[in-house]
């Protein structure tokens, strides 16, 4: 357990959302606008449209930005990586550098303060599934992440040109199906694929079982793995990023990985990497948790105990610096320090309190506020044990009159 455990948790990665950004206006439009499909109407070429739309996007998802561009978990040809790059850009989720440099945060970082979408150590849940996209701390890229892509110049000018390929997708809907087509096979599908790809960075890491012992919330969702092509399988794919496989039994369908043999068996792709036998059977759980995991769950509480007790320190420290600073300013018979002194006895008594109520939530909870509270109570303690000492030092510097050196 490393010492900066408690800070990680009183802390947050969250950042006001922009909600005047340009970008942040298109990514709601489309929201909007995919409600259009209640006024369209529809026809049965909006409906393939949707369907093709979504399902050959989310691919683009889960095997270009994913599992090609952020994993490297098989390698192709340099066109078929542009297409691959075409096609995931156009889901309007940002260029594919911008995409491969946050998931490698998210996977250096994962469930930690530097996590861009943790649901736990971040802004909640809200910002965990879409609130992160909006706000300016994570709107750049860093290149340096991605200097494996960065080389390909055709690459790069995507990347200052992302919203191109939405854009054309758009101008196709609606020249294949008219407004029916446009408001069906984009923006409503756009929207669908937006939250269909977030659920992972949300739902994936609350809510599922988890079959490996791994140090972050991430889980098993069968249901999610329906709706993202195999993404679902969040906990085997956090265990072992290295696969192209995250389906790691044969009755865990991974869609996305079917379809990377069949490009395989036809040679536009090769060296597709697959789930060792020994790491697949090992560190797992004896029962498959779908709670909050083992080591999540001593973390945790470990970090509540550790603050709750550090703030009753404090406090401890805080009382007995204002009575020294008492105890001067009684010799200095300055009465309005001693006021001061007094009120600063009755302040680290309440910080003290405070602090031995978050310990006794630490006992019966794994709660991010008993955490909170019992940081408060210690930063609380802290400030008056530190103006309360500089009190007592500035008042021995202070001559004592001469009526009390008489007594």
């Amino acid at each position: 357990m490393s010492d900066n455990t408690t800070a990680s948790i009183q802390e947050t990665n969250a950042t006001p959302i922009r909600w005047k950004h340009p970008n942040t206006i298109a990514f709601l439009a489309v929201h909007v606008l995919s409600l259009g499909v209640l006024w369209t109407g529809v026809t049965p070429t909006a409906i393939w449209l949707f369907l093709i739309t979504f399902w050959v996007r989310m691919f683009g998802v889960t095997g270009g930005y994913h599992r090609y561009f952020s994993h490297r978990t098989y390698k192709t040809s340099r066109p078929f990586q542009f297409i691959l790059a075409l096609l995931a850009t156009s889901s309007a989720q940002k260029g594919v550098m911008w995409w491969a440099s946050h998931h490698r945060v998210h996977h250096r970082y994962s469930d930690t303060i530097k996590d861009p979408h943790s649901p736990w150590y971040g802004g909640g849940f809200f910002w965990s599934h879409m609130g992160w996209i909006m706000s300016e701390k994570w709107e750049g890229t860093d290149n340096e992440l991605v200097k494996d892509l960065g080389k390909y110049p055709e690459i790069r000018w995507l990347e200052e040109n992302k919203f191109l390929t939405p854009m054309l997708l758009g101008i196709a809907c609606y020249l294949i199906g008219g407004f029916p087509g446009l408001f069906w096979g984009f923006f409503l599908s756009t929207t669908l694929l937006f939250h269909g790809t977030f659920t992972i960075n949300s739902f994936s890491h609350r809510f599922g079982t988890q079959r490996y012992k791994t140090t972050d919330t991430s889980r098993n969702n069968w249901f999610f793995a329906i709706l993202t092509l195999g993404e679902g399988w969040h906990n085997n794919h956090h265990y072992y990023q290295s696969a192209a496989r995250q389906g790691f039994y044969w009755w865990e369908y991974d869609i996305t990985y079917y379809v990377l043999r069949a490009l395989q068996a036809v040679g536009i792709i090769w060296d597709v990497r697959e789930v060792p036998a020994e790491v697949r059977e090992a560190n797992h759980y004896e029962v498959a948790e779908p709670k909050l995991y083992r080591i999540d769950q001593t973390a945790i509480r470990t970090a509540i105990q550790r603050a709750a007790e550090s703030a009753k320190d404090a406090a401890h420290r805080a009382a007995e610096a204002a009575k020294e600073a008492a105890a001067y300013a009684t010799q200095a018979y300055n009465e309005k320090t001693a006021a001061w002194a007094e009120s600063a006895k009755e302040a680290a008594h309440r910080a003290s309190e405070a602090a031995s109520e978050a310990a006794a939530q630490a006992k019966g909870t794994l709660g991010i506020a008993a955490a909170n509270a019992a940081q408060g109570a210690r930063e609380l303690a802290d400030q008056w044990a530190q103006a309360a000492r500089a009190a007592a030092n500035a008042l021995t510097e202070q001559p004592v009159p001469a009526f009390v050196r008489k007594k």
